[in-house]
């Protein structure tokens, strides 16, 4: 298992123009517990770092996440899609044993 966050050009480059416009330091991710299948991912710009994050950086881009969910995010690739008028981040989860039907949530077994 890759022991990382990577993140596709086309997430690095939406990320970066939020850092910049929000004056972010880094992409914060994370997981809370929710959903039909137990897991939600979280999106969000860091402005300060945590003493209990993990630090990542690929393509130029900071990435941050908390201990807890750590383990749920190890491995993931994140790209970021435009389907339409909805414009979301994907994350490619090698830890995901199954998803709802929505996909807005994830089992880990």
């Amino acid at each position: 298992m890759i022991m990382s966050i990577q993140l596709t050009d086309n997430a690095a480059q939406r990320v970066k123009h939020f850092l910049e416009k929000e004056s972010g330091l880094a992409l914060r991710l994370g997981v809370r517990k929710t959903g039909c299948s137990g897991w939600a991912y979280e999106v969000s710009i860091a402005s300060e770092l945590g003493k209990d994050d993990q630090v990542f950086e690929d393509k130029g881009v900071k990435i941050v996440i908390d201990r807890e969910s750590l383990p749920f995010l190890l491995g993931s690739k994140i790209d970021f899609t435009v389907n339409g008028l909805n414009r979301t981040f994907q994350f490619n989860n090698p830890n995901a044993t199954d998803e709802c039907g929505c996909g807005e949530s994830f089992t880990i077994s």
